[in-house]
């Protein structure tokens, strides 16, 4: 099984024929992805890889059933096009976008959350993949594999990076959702959680945070009803407060965000905490054998 995307998901690509769009529509496609259409405005009746192009999302819905949906619209226009495929009835909708203006962003997370018939993932973010079956993101493909780790994280390369890891030490994965770096993502650390929870085919799961915010505590007072085993990674533990590290979130503002409250917190409520991404495909080993 996996969480919020599968081999049936069909998928509607915002922003297909420019040049991210494209690139990265092509490897979805090569990966299996069941890319149905493209979306861009004054090309609608065109085709771009094979695939139909419209003008608007409702169009590429209304014709293809898509329930899925990636942005790789430039961030001033981003948000507008997540509200349009909100208005479509588009379930499921992710922004691989950055550089949203905060005041579109907030709108824009406010409005989906409130009207609860889509979910947003990102912006910001690196995508969603469930190995071998669907790939709605940035992430290199061929690192992943399936088995029985879910993951979810705030840094895309920090998945990358782990996942191979993981993949090395043979441990697969079901599931790997990026909720992205921006102050206010789409989808939270504890949304995700409940999900893998919920997964039978989910044995663990690694949770990969940073500094800045709380979302990592608050996923971890859930955690503390979780039967799944959890292994978490806490980037950022030497950046200096008041300093922006990367990503728009990243940034400890007093005594909130700190890499510290996070590791206590994950401590706290039973994961074990690795102090190298390369610790963790031992740490999990550690727990499924326990399990």
């Amino acid at each position: 099984m996996a969480v919020l995307v599968n081999k049936a998901t069909k998928v509607i690509v915002c922003g297909m024929t420019g040049k991210e769009g494209g690139f990265h529509a092509e490897q979805m496609i090569a990966y299996g992805t069941d890319v149905v259409a493209g979306v861009t405005p004054g090309k609608g009746g065109t085709q771009h890889l094979g695939r139909p192009v419209f003008d608007t999302v409702s169009e590429a819905r209304e014709a293809t059933g898509a329930e899925a949906s990636i942005i790789f619209v430039p961030g001033p226009y981003a948000a507008d096009s997540v509200l349009e495929c909100e208005a479509a009835g588009v379930e499921f909708i992710v922004c691989i976008s950055d550089w949203l203006p905060i005041h579109d962003e907030i709108r824009m997370v406010n409005r989906v959350r409130d009207n609860g018939t889509s979910r947003l993932l990102g912006p910001n973010c690196a995508g969603i993949i469930t190995p071998g079956e669907c790939k709605m993101g940035i992430m290199p493909g061929n690192i992943f594999t399936p088995g029985p780790i879910g993951m979810v994280s705030r840094s895309g390369t920090l998945t990358y990076e782990i996942v191979w890891e993981l993949t090395r030490a043979g441990l697969g994965q079901t599931t790997c959702v990026g909720i992205g770096g921006d102050p206010l993502p789409g989808t939270r650390f504890i949304e995700v959680m409940e999900m893998f929870e919920k997964d039978p085919a989910t044995k663990a799961v690694v949770m990969v945070g940073e500094i800045g915010g709380s979302d990592e505590e608050t996923a971890c007072e859930y955690m503390m009803q979780m039967t799944k085993p959890v292994v978490g990674f806490i980037s950022g533990r030497t950046a200096p407060p008041g300093k922006r590290m990367g990503h728009a979130g990243a940034i400890i503002s007093g005594n909130t965000g700190t890499p510290e409250s996070k590791v206590s917190a994950l401590l706290e409520a039973g994961a074990l905490v690795a102090d190298r991404t390369s610790d963790v495909p031992r740490l999990v080993s550690e727990l499924l054998a326990k399990a």
